[in-house]
């Protein structure tokens, strides 16, 4: 899928989100990987105070590309509150397409041109591990296991179509960040994915999941941990209230 032409509108500008903490090794070598995809990419890196010098990597690199910009926060503040800032800066600085991408390699820098060939015809677009089959490489069985339930206990409690809604790759439409109430978002990790998907199936939006094929980082330490796994448990049942109520903003 490498150096495939795609025909967006001419003046979209496409903004890709990655938040890091200590991806210092991996961030040099992805950021020329996602930039030659597309000549309308801009890459948005939020590091939350890395002690490997993630941050000073990127500041290089910005140097040499006008198209690199970093945002640093002053701690590990988490997933969920990194992707909202960088919304807010997406919207603010008039992005068109918005994409929320890894840093660690697991989501495919050659998957981007066909989000931007589908999301012409929807409002998200879903990198989906699950749309057909299972789709993951190097996941030790109970975290597989994990994983996909998780997904078939989201759609059951939340109604939420959505195959794979812990999904951390996609690309969304500027005039749905636009529609939803970033104020409201607290959440984080999966629960952060789940509540963004759900939100934007409730006000209406076209969502498409594409398949990927999602590899575990073979460098660097994983960010999941037993509170991310117990807050999107709680979350659905939050959004499954919340819709009732007529309360989803």
């Amino acid at each position: 899928m490498s150096g495939t032409k795609i025909n967006i509108e001419k003046d979209n500008k496409i903004l890709i989100i990655i938040p890091t903490y200590n991806e210092a090794y991996n961030i040099k070598r992805l950021i020329p990987e996602i930039l030659k995809q597309h000549s309308n990419i801009e890459i948005l890196v939020i590091d939350d105070n890395s002690s490997d010098n993630t941050a000073s990597i990127v500041e290089n690199m910005m140097e040499i590309n006008k198209s690199i910009h970093l945002i640093e926060r002053p701690s590990k503040m988490g997933l969920g509150t990194a992707y909202v800032e960088g919304f807010r800066y997406a919207l603010k600085h008039t992005y068109d397409l918005i994409f929320e991408m890894d840093a660690d390699f697991s989501h495919d820098p050659n998957s981007i041109p066909e989000f931007l060939k589908t999301i012409k015809k929807c409002d998200l677009v879903i990198g989906s591990r699950y749309i057909r089959g299972v789709n993951v490489i190097n996941w030790p069985l109970s975290r597989l296991l994990l994983s996909w339930f998780a997904n078939l206990y989201t759609r059951v409690i939340t109604g939420l179509p959505v195959k794979d809604s812990t999904s951390g790759f996609k690309c969304f439409r500027r005039k749905v960040l636009e529609s939803i109430d970033l104020d409201l978002i607290n959440s984080d990790g999966y629960s952060f994915q789940i509540e963004m998907h759900f939100k934007t199936w409730k006000k209406g939006f076209k969502i498409i999941e594409i398949p990927i094929i999602f590899k575990d980082r073979y460098h660097g330490e994983s960010k999941m941990n037993t509170g991310v796994i117990r807050e999107a448990i709680f979350m659905v049942w939050k959004l499954r209230i919340l819709s009732l109520l007529g309360k989803v903003k």
